[in-house]
């Protein structure tokens, strides 16, 4: 069992938790992530080590409601306590000295992109950050960001933060102000990595991607992380989560994110509606009390 330290949202449906987890503090390094379980019946997720404290002997993650798990998890305080909690999994991030390093990340890829960012800027990059939202209320850890990089730049989709735009328009827009990346780090939702690959394809500026394929057991075992990354298959838990977004084949990946939709969204719902019915229960006790 992990005791769950501070929970507090930060955005609305998305949560950051700081987690006693000591050895794992010890080890993990940028772009590794944890599998969990809520509770011993639930399933297991992956989830991005947003940061942590070897010393005090805790991680951060941030978690975006979505699904029954993610929302479960998001109901969780601190005092609480999640069944199991394995990591650190995946391969760190390479980090190098390139020049400058542009991390571009979306929504709660934001939380991923933290730590590679702080790892940039050790190596000795000029790091510019790009963090894009729908609107300004879904932007998160950017004051964060602002003190680990050189410059953060905002695109939101309704223009109420920032740029009116897309994270390609403001990377556009770096380029156009006579910036060449040297290198770029993409995370966030696979249409927006995407997006990016193709961009910087074009000019031919390296580009790493972090893939969030769905996974079990985050080991290699089961095979469901599996994707095609310059033609060859490829098990995101083990030999990722980070590509070279240029030979991702993202329309197979996202069609197998979506294998599971149907079933997801009715767990999600019969969820949702377990945890009202909770609600006027504790409701109507309150009042006849």
């Amino acid at each position: 069992m992990y005791k769950i330290l501070k929970a507090k949202f930060i955005a609305p449906n998305v949560k950051s938790f700081i987690i006693e987890a000591p050895l794992i503090a010890k080890k993990r390094q940028a772009g590794q992530f944890v599998m969990l379980r809520v509770h011993d019946k639930g399933e297991r997720i992956p989830i991005t080590i947003a940061d942590s404290d070897i010393k005090a002997g805790w991680i951060n993650i941030i978690v975006q409601g979505l699904g029954k798990t993610s929302a479960h998890l998001n109901t969780l305080e601190a005092g609480d306590h999640l069944q199991d909690l394995v990591g650190p999994l995946g391969l760190p991030t390479h980090i190098e000295n390139w020049g400058t390093l542009v991390c571009i990340s979306g929504g709660v890829g934001t939380a991923e992109a933290l730590p590679i960012a702080a790892a940039g800027k050790a190596a000795g990059n000029r790091v510019i950050s790009i963090i894009g939202a729908r609107n300004k209320d879904l932007i998160i850890a950017e004051a964060q960001m602002a003190e680990l990089v050189d410059e953060v730049r905002i695109s939101t989709d309704d223009g109420s933060a920032g740029r009116h735009g897309l994270v390609t328009d403001v990377l556009q827009d770096i380029m156009d102000e006579g910036i060449k990346p040297d290198m770029i780090v993409a995370i966030g939702p696979l249409p927006m990595m995407a997006a990016v690959s193709n961009q910087t394809k074009e000019i031919g500026i390296p580009t790493m991607v972090s893939l969030n394929a769905i996974m079990v057991d985050g080991t290699g075992m089961c095979g469901a992380c599996r994707a095609t990354v310059g033609g060859k298959t490829v098990f995101v838990c083990v030999d990722g989560p980070e590509f070279d977004g240029h030979q991702v084949d993202f329309k197979e990946l996202g069609m197998r994110q979506k294998m599971y939709k149907k079933q997801e969204a009715e767990s999600h719902k019969c969820f949702l509606e377990k945890q009202m019915k909770k609600l006027k229960t504790e409701q109507a006790e309150e009042v006849s009390s």
